[in-house]
């Protein structure tokens, strides 16, 4: 008997409708984060937040975007122009590369609308419309690593950005962001390690049949202790508080960003927004049952624990102070390190009885 395939054929077209909505909606949402952030810590700590501009303070976000595009670019004189540049590049380019790999909106097609008349040049006779739009811009049978791959790469932007400034801020923003992303980069591939031994697979697609069942077989019963290493290890690769030590702005000024203004300082912060959404992404899809890609409703569901993921983001920032960098790194080494091997070796006992 012949497979049937249910799904339409995935064409070119398609992944760069998918690619341009992943940018375009990403960034809408960076925007958007930024009002929702601002409104989260002002009613946790009681005050009414952005209010004045547009009703209830909605059209804040228009103007914090037209600020950062009139802003003016200045590249200070003794800095190295070149690697001052590409450096806010590669935090917003990693960020959104990594995003290719995970489903980020569900499967749809593009209705027929119209036919190009034959006597049009190179597109007559070509229909608009009828295109399909897969929920993974590249379905890799290896998406968890690519995009943790590619997350590690953003380590880059922040590195050189610090190193290419002239002043001691940039250059301390710059060490402790080699030292904490490349030390809590080994905690997240610690605690991902056992989940993945446990459906033996690193297809996104394959955790999400794995936990298709129903709440039940949610990955987050059977391995609570990744959960919670691979959500604390998230939180600082995204350069969150309270493990923003990279640009604290009591310790050093503004760390890695000091000497840079408008877009290019955006791009930093589209980047680490667009971090927060594919920690929230993998988290849902590796421990929280993922999607369902027969119905509307399952995909409602994910885009709501994506949703509280980054509140509980917001939230952790509100209610957790700072910590010292020497703590930072102590929780790493010495706890959540042994605790993720600990928890390796047990699995693995545990399968092989």
């Amino acid at each position: 008997m012949e497979a049937v395939n249910l799904l339409p054929e995935v064409t070119w077209v398609g992944v760069l409708i998918k690619a341009i909505l992943i940018l375009a909606i990403i960034s809408a949402l960076a925007g958007f984060g930024t009002f929702i952030e601002r409104k989260v810590l002002a009613f946790i700590q009681r005050r009414l937040g952005p209010m004045h501009v547009g009703p209830y303070g909605l059209l804040q976000i228009a103007a914090d975007g037209i600020k950062l595009f009139t802003k003016e670019d200045i590249i200070p004189q003794n800095a190295n122009k070149l690697i001052f540049m590409i450096a806010p590049v590669i935090t917003a380019a990693t960020a959104f590369i990594a995003l290719a790999a995970v489903p980020v909106f569900p499967d749809f097609t593009i209705p027929e609308l119209f036919v190009f008349w034959d006597w049009i040049p190179f597109i007559g006779g070509m229909t608009f419309g009828g295109v399909f739009v897969p929920s993974i811009a590249s379905d890799l049978n290896i998406g968890i690593l690519f995009v943790l791959g590619m997350m590690a790469a953003g380590l880059y932007g922040p590195l050189l950005a610090g190193m290419s400034q002239a002043n001691k801020w940039g250059i301390i923003g710059a060490a402790r962001t080699a030292i904490q992303f490349l030390s809590y980069e080994v905690v997240t591939g610690l605690s991902i390690l056992a989940p993945i031994m446990l459906v033996g697979s690193l297809s996104f697609v394959d955790f999400n049949n794995y936990q298709s069942a129903g709440i039940i077989d949610w990955l987050i019963w059977k391995q609570p202790v990744a959960f919670v290493l691979f959500l604390i290890a998230g939180f600082a690769e995204t350069n969150r508080t309270p493990f923003d030590l990279l640009e604290h702005e009591a310790e050093v000024v503004s760390g890695y960003a000091t000497e840079y203004s408008g877009m290019r300082w955006g791009m930093f912060f589209i980047g680490e927004y667009a971090n927060m959404i594919t920690i929230s992404v993998i988290a849902s899809i590796v421990f929280l049952g993922g999607y369902d890609a027969e119905g509307m409703f399952g995909w409602l569901f994910i885009m709501a624990k994506i949703a509280f993921f980054f509140f509980l983001m917001l939230w952790v920032r509100a209610a957790w102070p700072h910590v010292r960098p020497d703590q930072l790194m102590w929780l790493c080494w010495k706890v959540l390190m042994p605790l993720a091997v600990v928890n390796i070796v047990i699995t693995a006992l545990v399968m092989m009885v």
